[in-house]
């Protein structure tokens, strides 16, 4: 495991490595941003403020652009890759949590046990699968992660992350991430996953958290 500095004003919302450059999402009244940050030192290199009514969610890159989610705004903003000059706007019902692109479509979060796949160039609703494990629906699904196919989802309010085959909506791992969560301060819950595809590892950080933690996922035998 790896540690790095992460800003600890960050109301994190949403994470995204896009080859060497990491994107983050910001929310709160007055406070939502969509930014480029060194992940090696933290540093926010840029910065868009999105409007006082705007609560930002998650982010994931398409093609050479970037899609933001807002919670209970109904639009997602659009963004050209890599100045971050917005560019256009999808609108959707609903809440926005998590988002996601999976090489072919898009996945999206509400809150719920739900996951929504949606077109990657229109924001159409394609389809949705319910999320079940062992016990039954497994609800407040957040921010989201696509790797390899499988969905990665941070359960807001909690320190765990499940894996979930799309198809069928299974969880098929659960990440006990608890050991990481900082202790003290204004910390709060785990949100905030990314992959990094070179070096096999996952990004993972929360709202307020001082430190971003470069990890793996082992399975236990």
């Amino acid at each position: 495991m790896v540690e790095r500095p992460h800003d600890p004003l960050a109301y994190t919302q949403g994470l995204e490595l896009d080859g060497e450059k990491l994107y983050e999402s910001t929310g709160l009244p007055n406070q939502s941003t969509l930014r480029e940050v060194d992940p090696v030192t933290g540093a926010v290199k840029r910065s868009v403020q999105l409007a006082e009514s705007q609560f930002g969610e998650g982010i994931t890159v398409v093609d050479d652009h970037i899609i933001q989610l807002t919670w209970q705004n109904g639009v997602a903003l659009v963004y050209r890759l890599p100045d971050l000059v917005q560019t256009g706007t999808f609108a959707y019902g609903g809440e926005g949590w998590g988002l996601c692109d999976d090489g072919s479509r898009l996945v999206m979060s509400d809150g719920s046990d739900q996951l929504f796949f949606r077109d990657r160039q229109t924001f159409e609703v394609l389809g949705s699968v319910p999320v079940r494990d062992a016990n039954g629906p497994v609800t407040a699904l957040n921010e989201l992660e696509c790797v390899d196919g499988l969905v990665y989802a941070n359960v807001y309010q909690t320190d765990t992350i499940v894996r979930i085959h799309p198809s069928s909506g299974a969880v098929t791992a659960v990440i006990d991430a608890s050991s990481i969560h900082p202790t003290g301060g204004d910390v709060g819950v785990m949100n905030g996953i990314a992959y990094d595809a070179d070096a096999d590892t996952f990004l993972l950080t929360g709202k307020n958290w001082p430190t971003l933690f470069e990890v793996r996922f082992i399975p236990r035998s």
